[in-house]
């Protein structure tokens, strides 16, 4: 007779299950959700999103060349980077999430290929440096516990020559407690840490129009430097690394004003806070 096989008792399994449900959920309403605009990827050919072209002129030209978007949920930045030139693949483990990037793909014309998978194995799902970039964008690191391993990753997928680009939150915007009224003040911390920051909310980072059941997510801040030393330990060279002081969304409510561009500051103060970061690091020929 067989023995029964006790529970998974391994924490991250535990955190990525509620993190795949939270994203599966909001994956329908983020598409219909005002902040993604995807309606204007609909009515516009030209059109790419706010995170991409906010970033044009550190990015360079990617036309024709093969492209990688990591943790790339319903594809507005994926599906932004094939309209400047790019053959794109998007990578996630949502499938909710891939769901709508498809069928805004397709609903655009768009060629992408998009892949169900784990971002940290990426490199068995997708081959080995069979890409010229890697993009990564707002909002994703924070979802891996280990930002070296992920490095890696970035390093296993590049061609030789090929880069790394990624415009994310900084790690000093994820460490304040955004229902603090009157100031700026540290709660969450700023280096990776083994456990995550579990957090409670039947909400989203934007407005949607749902409350969600899936409520519980875990995620891991990772300090610039921690991040940045991750990718020299793979041999990579960093070109640029850029702290703005905007982010795109509205990160810490009723603190800060949009601009015409979509992009969020501080109301007053702005230089007291990095709200994000753009880094591009290359592999070795």
């Amino acid at each position: 007779m067989a023995k029964a096989q006790p529970p998974n008792t391994d924490p991250l399994e535990a955190y990525r299950t509620d993190n795949l449900a939270a994203w599966d959920e909001r994956a329908p309403a983020h598409a219909r959700a005002a902040g993604y605009k995807v309606q204007q990827f609909l009515d516009d050919p030209d059109y790419i999103s706010d995170v991409v072209a906010f970033d044009l002129p550190r990015l360079g030209s990617v036309s024709g060349l093969r492209g990688v978007h990591l943790q790339c949920h319903i594809g507005t930045d994926t599906l932004s980077l094939a309209r400047l030139g790019a053959t794109m693949t998007g990578l996630d483990f949502s499938g909710a999430s891939l769901d709508e990037a498809r069928r805004l793909a397709e609903a655009t014309g768009a060629s992408i290929d998009y892949v169900q998978s784990d971002a940290y194995d990426a490199v068995q799902v997708l081959g080995a440096e069979q890409f010229d970039f890697v993009f990564t964008g707002i909002g994703a690191l924070c979802w891996l516990p280990d930002v070296r391993r992920w490095a890696g990753v970035v390093n296993g997928l590049l061609r030789p020559g090929g880069f790394l680009f990624i415009r994310e939150g900084h790690p000093m915007l994820w460490s304040l407690d955004e229902n603090v009224d009157d100031d700026l003040a540290v709660r969450y911390p700023y280096f990776e840490t083994p456990g995550p920051v579990t957090d409670d909310y039947d909400g989203s980072y934007l407005e949607t129009d749902t409350k969600f059941s899936a409520s519980v997510s875990h995620s891991w801040n990772h300090g610039l430097g921690e991040t940045v030393t991750a990718l020299l330990d793979q041999g990579m060279s960093i070109e640029l690394l850029a702290e703005h002081d905007s982010a795109p969304w509205e990160a810490l409510p009723g603190k800060l004003v949009e601009d015409e561009h979509g992009e969020w500051r501080l109301t007053e103060g702005r230089e007291r806070l990095p709200m994000t970061y753009t880094l591009r690091a290359r592999k070795p020929l």
